[in-house]
């Protein structure tokens, strides 16, 4: 299992959504500041080329700030979105192995521990009985013991040899 730091905790995230609020805010303030004192000089009737011309650029310019910050918000949001999803998928596939293997573990404890039956049921009728295969499980089989070395010579060391191979 893979250790990730979450997102929370990630730098570069918080630098994402900091910067965005803050392209956001300078943004704003360009915008409403500019497009503010061009409608000022426009109704005093003082308004010159320069406040006209160069505000709209200076308005175009907050516009395009703004929509720069939403799009690194949205940018955010989505890298937390799959972030989630990754972060419970890997929980999940976690999650998975573990039964899978506790369940294993645990039908192979069940079958050592199980006695061997082959009782059958009571309201089984004969034909059945007689038809149902027989299964063996682990208790069925006995172990076969370990060759035993007779010592036919009489020389002790020969058979203390051969017990040890």
């Amino acid at each position: 299992m893979t250790v990730h730091p979450r997102l929370v905790r990630s730098v570069p995230f918080w630098l994402l959504i900091v910067g965005s609020v803050a392209t956001i805010g300078g943004g704003v303030y360009v915008l409403v500041d500019k497009l503010t004192n061009m409608e000022a000089t426009i109704l005093d009737g003082t308004a010159t080329g320069v406040d006209v011309y160069v505000g709209q650029v200076w308005g175009v310019f907050g516009g395009i700030l703004v929509g720069a910050g939403a799009l690194g918000l949205a940018l955010a949001l989505a890298v937390a979105a799959v972030r989630a999803g990754l972060t419970r998928r890997e929980a999940d596939h976690d999650h998975d192995e573990h039964d899978s293997r506790g369940e294993a573990h645990t039908a192979s404890e069940a079958s050592i521990s199980a006695p061997a039956t082959t009782a059958v049921p009571a309201h089984a009728p004969a034909a059945e009985t007689a038809a149902a295969p027989v299964v063996p499980t682990s208790a069925d089989v006995t172990a076969s013991p370990e060759p035993t070395v007779s010592s036919t010579t009489p020389d002790a060391s020969d058979s203390s040899d051969a017990s040890h191979r």
